[in-house]
């Protein structure tokens, strides 16, 4: 599976270098607050630019392996691309980040970040950066680094997080100073004690404000595997994401209703209960879609790619969970109902063997079958057998014949008829 998946990344990596000059990410950072893997949160990477085109490919993740790999540097297309491959081969086949992420020194002007929750974080090729270290006792340390290769060992509370300006950055020459405070900033709330999901959110606030380098670009939970996918990201060729540090959307405080822009600037209530709506930023947007809480589980999709499937099954599973716990039976019965009832489709029924369960980090993944004979819904499960259904299919072909015969000979029969009374 995870050979698919990382196979579509690179299909579309190299349908962007063929169509568009693609962007490299002039901010990418890895946060690891947990180490050991544990904590769902304890884990995030994310990439963002002032430049265009910053799709999903600037922010890979490997949702059964849990690593990432962040992408950017001034060098070609086509280099960059090779970089990044090589890096996943490279982690695919089991190598540390540092040895993963020194792929990139091969390409010239071309820079990879890549992490994990247990293997720690690297960045390697051509970069500005610090990495920021917290000791048990709660010691800072943010080392700046350029160039080559830089680590964040594994078992280490800490980050990477580059940052340049691009040219054209009405706050051109900010970088420097932006890449430091940032770094002191992810230190003290490691220190602190907040998850990685949040940490990146504030991380992606100041670098958006302070630097210019602020459209999305996304961001990952490296841990839950939990992407904010295309939230953020161009939705044409060509231009830049959503602005991180604007507004997003906006929501009621008490029932979670909520509106993105530009249409939340028509509410200033919430349509239900009048309550006054909140602003939601683009970078608590990020936090909040990325981050697990003990009202949310993280939902996976596996084996289609068919429009509208993930977000169906999203609501379907979290509605299962909350109402009957974490139960693969009952997930199961769940979507096979809104099967039956035409709210998925494109997919084949499931059984509970194909709902992956990890209670730790409330994450649930959903494996579809692909359906036989180019299908578009599975075949009907009645409770009479197929061969009864074939004589009724006889017997209404005979009756449709014997119709056809009387409507062709009418006027013959009706005269036949009316001799015989004479």
């Amino acid at each position: 599976m995870i050979q698919n998946n990382l196979q579509r990344i690179l299909v579309l990596l190299v349908t962007l270098v063929l169509l568009v000059n693609t962007s490299a990410a002039t901010c990418n950072m890895v946060i690891i607050t947990d180490p050991t893997g544990t904590d769902p949160n304890g884990a995030a990477a994310g990439s963002m630019s002032f430049a265009d085109n910053m799709f999903q490919s600037t922010f890979i993740m490997s949702k059964e392996k849990h690593f990432t790999v962040l992408s950017g540097g001034e060098g070609n297309e086509t280099p960059r691309l090779a970089a990044i491959i090589e890096t996943i081969k490279r982690l695919n086949n089991g190598a540390t980040a540092s040895e993963a992420a020194s792929a990139a020194s091969s390409y010239s002007g071309i820079r990879v970040m890549t992490g994990g929750p247990t293997i720690g974080a690297a960045v390697g090729g051509s970069f500005d950066a610090y990495v920021v270290t917290v000791a048990g006792d709660g010691t800072i340390t943010a080392n700046p680094v350029s160039g080559g290769l830089a680590t964040l060992p594994a078992g280490q509370k800490g980050a990477i997080i580059h940052l340049r300006n691009t040219h054209g950055n009405p706050q051109y020459g900010t970088a420097e100073t932006v890449r430091q405070e940032t770094a002191i900033t992810i230190g003290k709330m490691i220190r602190d004690g907040y998850p990685a999901t949040e940490i990146l959110g504030a991380a992606f606030e100041e670098v958006a404000k302070d630097s210019g380098e602020k459209y999305g670009g996304g961001g990952n939970n490296l841990v839950s595997s939990i992407t904010s996918g295309d939230m953020f990201t161009p939705s044409k060729l060509n231009t830049t994401g959503y602005p991180m540090d604007e507004p997003y959307s906006k929501e009621c405080p008490k029932d979670g209703w909520s509106v993105a822009y530009p249409a939340a600037e028509n509410y200033q209530t919430c349509p239900y209960d009048g309550t006054a709506l909140k602003t939601v930023y683009a970078y608590e947007a990020l936090a909040d879609k990325i981050t697990v809480t003990s009202n949310s589980t993280a939902v996976s999709v596996y084996g289609t790619d068919a429009a509208g499937v993930y977000e169906t099954t999203e609501e379907i599973v979290q509605y299962s969970v909350k109402k009957n716990g974490y139960n693969s039976a009952t997930i199961a019965t769940a979507i096979n109902n809104a099967i039956d009832n035409g709210l998925l489709v494109g997919v084949n029924y499931i059984e509970p063997k194909d709902i992956n369960i990890v209670e730790s980090t409330r994450s649930v993944g959903v494996y579809f079958k692909p359906l036989p004979d180019h299908r578009t819904s599975p075949p009907w499960n009645l409770p009479i057998s197929t061969s009864i259904l074939d004589i009724v299919g006889s017997i209404q072909t005979a009756i449709g014949l014997i119709l056809i015969i009387l409507v062709l000979f009418r006027s013959t029969l009706i005269s036949s008829f009316l001799k015989k009374r004479r």
